[in-house]
């Protein structure tokens, strides 16, 4: 087992502490699947059932995995990681992560966020007894996901900039105060989301056709997409699905190089309603593209409204409460299902990133005022009759 740059397969010691190549490129761990465990039986499932895969043992878990797969209608299926301790997916990646970071003897973490990564690592880092820094873009953090790195004690600063600026403090400021970075730019934190793919075959007992997801900084798209290729390759599964990517249309510099062709290039300011996607220079872009290329999948964007319509529909049809990023899955679905992208025949698994409390802004903006009535049965009567009324 060793950590391998994804451009030039220059190899890294798995206990070195590095985040990139020095090319420039990203990391990957490379894991020896000779010793790989068929353990997908159905039963049983959480994170660490899978433990084979990983690159850890388990030091740090709040019993993060085995999130639901509903089914939406015929063939469409959704995973929903708001069911994970903190309310999203990152507990996947931050139970192997901190525990990289306690093998390692690190003492402090870091990471910059948009609120998700901040919560799930302010939790964690507090399992574990560690410092956490966390920096954020000022305004742009949702007061749920905010709140949840407050009460599990993170050391939190506001950063004048976006995502994109806080995160190249990181880079640049972990090796001077001794943290340990716990952005998707570890690759040990991809290994834990990597499990999603894991728990969508032992759940499912087949592999789908298409798996849709939010695409935000990159790293859960090919996490994803390498877990499925890990199952493959150590003969748990014979086939791959296609992995589609959603952005939101304000925040979509992967979907236009997807599209357009030629180098990628950054959104100076993104700006989506959806703010755990709101990033414009993802640092796992060239793995996120290269596993939508290998899968012949897709990226898409779409618009705020979409983003919104799809969440009202989770939650109003199906009673699936997911913040506005996690409703892209769904709003994409029905976009490309529309233009003959994804066929009717096709078994696809949607996959919803985090829960609607992570940020109930996006729903008290938009809703009708709350009728308030003097406690009195006959003047509610009155009120709710009036609503029965048709309009014309």
């Amino acid at each position: 087992m060793h950590l391998r740059c994804v451009n030039c397969n220059r190899r890294y010691e798995i206990d070195e502490v590095v985040y990139s190549c020095n090319c420039g490129g990203l990391l990957e761990v490379v894991i020896d699947l000779d010793k790989a465990k068929n353990v997908f039986d159905g039963r049983d499932i959480t994170l660490w059932k899978y433990r084979s895969f990983l690159p850890v043992d388990e030091r740090v878990s709040l019993r993060e995995g085995g999130t639901p797969i509903y089914k939406l209608s015929d063939g469409v299926y959704l995973k929903n990681e708001g069911a994970n301790p903190t309310g999203s997916f990152k507990d996947r990646g931050m139970t192997v992560g901190v525990s990289k970071a306690v093998e390692l003897g690190m003492r402090k973490v870091i990471c910059a966020s948009t609120g998700n990564t901040a919560a799930s690592l302010a939790a964690y880092s507090a399992k574990a007894g560690m410092k956490c820094y966390v920096l954020v873009p000022s305004g742009k953090v949702a007061v749920g996901k905010l709140s949840q790195a407050i009460i599990h004690g993170a050391n939190i600063v506001q950063i004048k900039g976006n995502f994109d600026d806080a995160l190249n403090i990181v880079l640049k400021a972990s090796r001077e105060i001794g943290a340990y970075i716990l952005n998707s730019v570890n690759p040990f934190r991809l290994e834990g989301q990597k499990t999603a793919a894991f728990e969508i075959y032992d759940q499912l007992r087949f592999v789908p056709d298409t798996v849709i997801l939010p695409v935000g900084n990159g790293g859960n798209i090919s996490a994803i997409w390498k877990g499925f290729k890990e199952m493959e390759e150590a003969g748990i599964i014979n086939k791959l699905p296609k992995m589609v990517g959603i952005q939101a249309e304000g925040a979509s510099p992967l979907v236009r190089m997807f599209k357009e062709g030629g180098d990628f290039r950054p959104f100076e300011r993104p700006e989506t309603v959806a703010t755990a996607i709101r990033i414009g220079n993802p640092v796992n872009w060239t793995k996120a593209i290269k596993a939508v290329r290998e899968s012949n999948g897709l990226l898409e964007s779409v618009t705020d409204d979409e983003i919104l319509e799809a969440q009202e529909e989770l939650a109003s049809v199906h009673g699936i409460f997911v913040e506005p990023a996690s409703a892209a899955s769904l709003a994409g679905f029905k976009k490309l299902r529309k233009a003959g992208a994804i066929r009717r025949d096709e078994k696809v698994v949607l996959v919803a990133t985090g829960h609607g409390l992570k940020d109930p802004d996006a729903v008290l903006r938009r809703s009708r005022p709350i009728i308030s009535v003097n406690a009195d049965a006959n003047e509610l009567i009155k009120i709710l009759e009036e609503q029965r009324k048709p309009e014309h």
